[in-house]
């Protein structure tokens, strides 16, 4: 198993959280192996399903048992290239029907509303530092919809000299230039000044390569828990309800608000960040609806017709 993260790293360039994600749903199959006496380089195709129908069984989603047999798909295939089985076990598996569900949204109008709560915190003197970098973080977020572990990584270099974008390093290590609204140079250009308050004391080169640094993290930059927690906090102030907002929400309120605006889902794949724009088609509902409502407003049939026209 070892090995097989490794490759991850090494190989796909897989982030430290997708490792750490392969490696929990690996242990879990692994661990259920073990009460039978079995384990995981040497399991059956039997062996292995029995698994996956215990976890479902004790009441584990279908996404969560698609997500374990992900795994095992790409562990397998692994050891087989690799010369340590002859066979894939998983090969005749498959995988449980998954329903669609579509992304949490928030409207402008709430988007709106967690600016202006952390605009109110900028104008307190007390908490202008801590104000100022949340309001460059969030109009960052919903100005570019990047991954949260895109977004507090960002190194210093990522703005481009003439401050109008950000060069990111996505999975894979894949890099995208993404534009920055108005706001969000604006923003960033406030807090800027302010962001030697946030160097961790006695450990300036580490944090000092990151443009959002945090004074405790290990990593050297705010952690993206850590952002989360402040964004539910922002929530309150803002009078939304703190669980209806993470930062992923937000990078979908970037998708949906852009589309909803007549965007093309090409662009906007292409922001996300997404290898394939299947991905990215879980926002067609919102094309849908604007393209409903272009043939109602514009259609010259759609309008009821009046006697004498």
């Amino acid at each position: 198993m070892e090995l097989f993260l490794d490759m991850l790293v090494a190989e796909r360039g897989a982030s430290r959280n997708t490792q750490e994600a392969y490696a929990r749903d690996l242990m879990r199959v692994a661990d259920r192996l073990r009460t039978r006496g079995k384990g995981l380089p040497h399991a059956s195709e039997d062996d292995l399903r029995d698994c996956l129908a215990d976890a479902a069984a004790a009441n584990a989603s279908a996404r969560t048992v698609a997500r374990r047999l992900s795994a095992l798909r790409q562990y397998y295939r692994f050891l087989v290239a690799e010369g340590h089985r002859l066979d894939d076990p998983v090969s005749t598996l498959d995988s449980p029907t998954l329903g669609r569900p579509l992304p949490k949204l928030l409207s402008e109008q709430d988007v709106a509303a967690l600016l202006d709560a952390a605009d109110r915190r900028c104008a307190d003197p007390e908490r202008r530092a801590e104000g100022l970098r949340l309001l460059a973080l969030l109009e960052t977020l919903y100005a570019t919809g990047l991954r949260v572990t895109e977004l507090v990584g960002l190194p210093r270099s990522a703005i481009a000299r003439d401050g109008r974008s950000l060069t990111v390093r996505g999975k894979g290590s894949k890099e995208r230039l993404v534009p920055l609204s108005e706001p969000a140079r604006d923003a960033l250009a406030a807090y800027l000044p302010h962001r030697g308050v946030f160097l961790p004391p006695g450990r300036e080169p580490l944090g000092e390569r990151y443009l959002f640094p945090s004074r405790t993290a290990q990593a050297g930059h705010l952690t993206r828990q850590r952002f989360a927690q402040l964004l539910k906090e922002l929530a309150v102030e803002a009078g939304i309800e703190p669980s209806t907002v993470s930062p992923h929400v937000l990078r979908h309120a970037f998708a949906t608000h852009l589309l909803t605006h007549g965007a093309d889902l090409r662009s906007v794949q292409k922001m996300l960040g997404h290898a394939d724009i299947a991905t990215t088609q879980i926002y067609t509902h919102v094309l849908d609806d604007r393209l409903a409502q272009v043939v109602t407003e514009h259609h010259p049939l759609a309008r009821r017709r009046e006697p004498g026209d």
